[in-house]
């Protein structure tokens, strides 16, 4: 009997999701998460600090602690004790961050019982599908992992250190360029500037734009800064800030590259499939134009003499996320927290009493989740 038909009888488990820049938390079989929050805590000294520090993992603990605290009695209004936690988390998480939430929430907080699952994984079971190339367009990196039938392919897997971070980089050194005081570009207002005003613009113009013979650039748009003026957003900042994924350089770093490498180093007969099963989450999948853009540069590419000779593919495809791309991966959580998976394959304190450490997802066993 799925779990969440037995909700009335038991408390439901919690789903989270504790991204670099923001958290979605919620709880079992919900289609959105309750709360989407910044990954940040507030100190005493009223001093706002980013949730993640690999440098000091006394620090990362106390940071782990008062998150929670917030999340659990503040959002969710619940006791942690005796709870179910389901943790969305990428395959390519530090151990030291899993090994530190583990022994947060079992000797700190005492749940019941932790269940991670895989980000890339997961995802599949908002589309009732088992194979796709999953491309999870992060706060810090975008990370590619192919999945076929259930099994992620980890040899497969690409990633580079861009992002919503780079696209926020880009667009601070263009506004102060444009005469704009570092003062008034605070992240939060750059964050703001990047979802209202900005896009992909297609291939053609970016080619234009990369030749030295710019287009005419599309309408500027005045920003209003809280009460502080209005700062100008340039029209060929607006399309062109997102470039940073679609970078020209001898690395072959962009995103479509990172998405054939990662289809290439799959077997010949995954390839196709893989190729007509494209599946993009994360904020940064959420700009408008990435998927008309993704689909040039990659049709381009499989005619390039890179790629010619090597993939034989003739169709690319991408699947419609069916919530907002943002928390796609947590709403893939909360389905799996709905089964009786959460029964079965969890960490529960018994066993992390025995044996204090978290299984690792380069364990094929703990790789492959079955399919719900």
């Amino acid at each position: 009997m799925p779990l969440f038909e037995t909700m009335l009888r038991e408390k439901p488990p919690i789903a989270l999701e504790l991204g670099t820049a923001y958290s979605k938390l919620g709880y079992a079989a919900e289609a959105y998460p309750r709360f989407i929050i910044p990954s940040e805590i507030v100190t005493e000294e009223n001093e706002t600090i980013k949730l993640f520090n690999l440098n000091d993992e006394n620090e990362l603990y106390d940071n782990l602690v008062e998150f929670l605290k917030k999340i659990f009695f503040k959002y969710l209004l619940v006791s942690p004790r005796d709870r179910k936690i389901v943790i969305v988390e990428s395959v390519f998480c530090p151990t030291l961050i899993r090994e530190t939430l583990a022994r947060v929430l079992f000797r700190h907080f005492e749940v019941a019982s932790i269940f991670f699952v895989p980000t890339h994984l997961v995802v599949l079971s908002t589309l009732a599908i088992e194979t796709a190339l999953v491309v999870d367009l992060g706060y810090q990196e975008t990370t590619v992992v192919p999945v076929y039938s259930g099994i992620q392919i980890l040899y497969a897997f690409q990633a580079q250190d861009f992002g919503g971070l780079a696209i926020h980089n880009s667009i601070k050194e263009k506004m102060l360029e444009s005469g704009v005081k570092e003062e008034d570009l605070s992240e939060t207002v750059i964050e703001d500037i990047k979802v209202r005003t900005c896009f992909v613009t297609t291939r053609e113009r970016a080619l234009q734009y990369r030749s030295g013979n710019p287009p005419q650039p599309c309408r500027s748009v005045d920003y209003p800064n809280g009460g502080k003026g209005t700062i100008t957003i340039p029209g060929e900042l607006r399309e062109t800030a997102l470039e940073v994924l679609f970078p020209e350089d001898n690395d072959n770093s962009g995103l479509a590259y990172l998405i054939l490498d990662s289809i290439l180093k799959c077997p010949l007969d995954m390839r196709r499939t893989l190729a007509e099963n494209i599946f993009l989450i994360g904020g940064t999948a959420m700009i408008p134009g990435i998927t008309a853009r993704l689909k040039a540069e990659l049709t381009a590419l499989l005619e390039s003499d890179l790629y010619k000779n090597k993939l034989f593919i003739k169709s690319i495809k991408f699947h419609k996320a069916p919530a907002k791309e943002n928390f796609t991966a947590w709403l893939g959580g909360s389905i799996y927290s709905g089964t009786d998976l959460v029964l079965s394959r969890s960490l529960t304190k018994e066993q992390y009493c025995k044996c204090p450490r978290v299984p690792d997802w380069s364990n094929l066993d703990d790789n492959c989740v079955p399919a719900c």
